[in-house]
């Protein structure tokens, strides 16, 4: 596997994997698949200060993709990131997730501007929560109910590693 910088060329697959759980997933709350417009912007707000965003890629095919996005708008939140990750289904189960975010922490820890890495996963998420837990995340809570996916309200679980 290789984990490298995402480029421009990746934008319309990341969009697939992100939009394969729009539609099949708690993963993430979005109800909507994202554009590709929608998520160009997504993509310009990476690569920039303490928000890298890579490409993990094995056979030559692009598997999945991790990220450390803005946590809040606000200036004293500047320290502060929201790691996300997505696996392309057919890739799961081999590793990817765990080397993913073991690269993008390593990646947080040697940046001076990043303090602490939060995640918010949605509590059905046992897999995600279990390699958390494992990189050394610590639970910050649960906020119940807070948003409505599949005519069901869904859960969110905070974590967060300080780097």
């Amino acid at each position: 596997m290789l984990i490298r910088k995402a480029e421009q060329k990746d934008l319309p697959e990341l969009l697939a994997i992100y939009n394969y759980e729009v539609v099949n997933s708690i993963a993430n709350l979005d109800l909507t698949p994202r554009t590709l417009d929608e998520w160009q912007i997504w993509f310009d707000h990476h690569n920039v200060e303490n928000h890298p965003l890579y490409t993990a890629e094995i056979d030559g095919r692009v598997a999945g993709y991790v990220s450390l996005s803005s946590y809040r708008e606000k200036e004293a939140f500047r320290s502060t990131v929201e790691l996300s990750i997505y696996v392309s289904p057919e890739y799961r189960k081999r590793g990817a997730a765990k080397k993913m975010m073991e690269f993008i922490l390593d990646e947080a820890r040697a940046d001076e501007r990043t303090h602490a890495v939060v995640s918010v996963i949605s509590a059905g998420n046992e897999a995600s929560i279990r390699l958390h837990e494992k990189l050394g995340f610590v639970y910050c809570g649960t906020i119940p109910e807070v948003g409505v996916k599949f005519g069901v309200y869904q859960d969110i679980v905070n974590y967060t590693l300080l780097v």
